[in-house]
């Protein structure tokens, strides 16, 4: 497994399709992705990603001010933060609420929406990736859309042909979340990641510029997937099979910061964003991300953040 996919699998992802839409032209819709829409209970997902499968026509896509992208049929449109946006067929229609659009289907199947003036049709499968985790670099690196050609993707046929069986049942008003489909659902965006990821400039550095290199993008697995273990740079240097300098050196130049450093930061986030959408105890909290007292988290915490994580938990409440 590459370290791109190791990393999605720490964050325990699933993931399917939810609704199949056909619109013709003119027609306009704003949309946004909910739990419910995904049959998901609405306090479990920490993070939501939405997708949008053209399989034929064409569509523009916005999110908020930004200029409208026309995308078609074998390309995808990801959202990895799940930003309302607006689908039409061309640009400055005043939008429709979509969830005034949805039709669930009679016999729990698939739900859909067909609406439209009835000129040229547009065929969108509508699919989501949800995880618990709360925090994850990998999205909060990533732009607020990314869009992925199939035609070009490194694993098109297999994605082609899980589309395909997709469609297949789709007409059946079959499944909306099922193994193959999750499995769909993370290739989609690991080729999407994949190919943003080479589109990064030499001189940048950053958590995706360290996974794309087979060396460092191990160790930041390693890291993601065993947060509280007690890594020391030797155990990760030995684990991916560089000498300590040879790992510190590249580790710093791609990412930014050296490993420990970053692990300390990546225990830090996670734990700040913890005690924002929980109450977890800060005892239970700090052994959660590898520290193994209350006391040495605490110390931590103050010196990334300026002041005790009980304190910074009373000012956000």
């Amino acid at each position: 497994m590459d370290p791109l996919s190791e990393v999605l699998g720490s964050l325990r992802l699933t993931g399917g399709v939810f609704l199949d839409s056909r619109f013709t032209a003119p027609w306009s819709i704003l949309a946004q992705l909910s739990a419910e829409d995904c049959n998901l209970n609405p306090e479990t997902p920490g993070q939501m990603i939405a997708y949008h499968v053209i399989v034929s026509g064409r569509l523009f896509v916005a999110i908020g001010d930004e200029p409208a992208i026309e995308v078609g049929a074998g390309e995808v449109v990801l959202l990895p933060r799940n930003d309302p946006h607006r689908l039409a067929s061309k640009p400055g229609l005043a939008p429709v609420n979509a969830n005034t659009l949805v039709q669930p289907s009679p016999d729990g199947g698939l739900a859909s929406i067909i609406h439209g003036g009835g000129g040229e049709l547009t065929h969108v499968v509508c699919g989501f990736l949800a995880t618990e985790n709360l925090h994850n670099p990998l999205i909060a690196t990533l732009p607020r859309l990314l869009r992925l050609d199939l035609r070009e993707s490194a694993a098109r046929d297999w994605v082609e042909a899980s589309v395909r069986f997709a469609a297949r049942e789709l007409t059946q008003g079959k499944f909306a979340s099922s193994s193959v489909m999750s499995r769909l659902s993370e290739s989609l965006l690991v080729e999407a990641v994949r190919n943003y990821s080479s589109t990064l400039g030499e001189q940048e550095t950053g958590w995706l510029k360290g996974l794309a290199d087979p060396h460092i993008g191990r160790a930041l697995a390693l890291i993601h997937h065993n947060a509280r273990t007690a890594w020391s740079t030797e155990a990760l240097a030995r684990d991916i099979g560089l000498s300590r300098s040879a790992f510190v050196e590249r580790f710093t130049a791609l990412v930014g910061m050296p490993p420990i450093r970053y692990l300390t930061a990546w225990r830090l986030q996670t734990a700040r964003l913890t005690l924002r959408e929980t109450r977890m105890p800060i005892a239970q909290l700090a052994h959660s991300v590898g520290y193994e007292s209350e006391e040495a988290f605490s110390r931590a915490f103050k010196r990334e953040f300026g002041m005790p994580p009980a304190r910074w938990r009373r000012g956000q409440a």
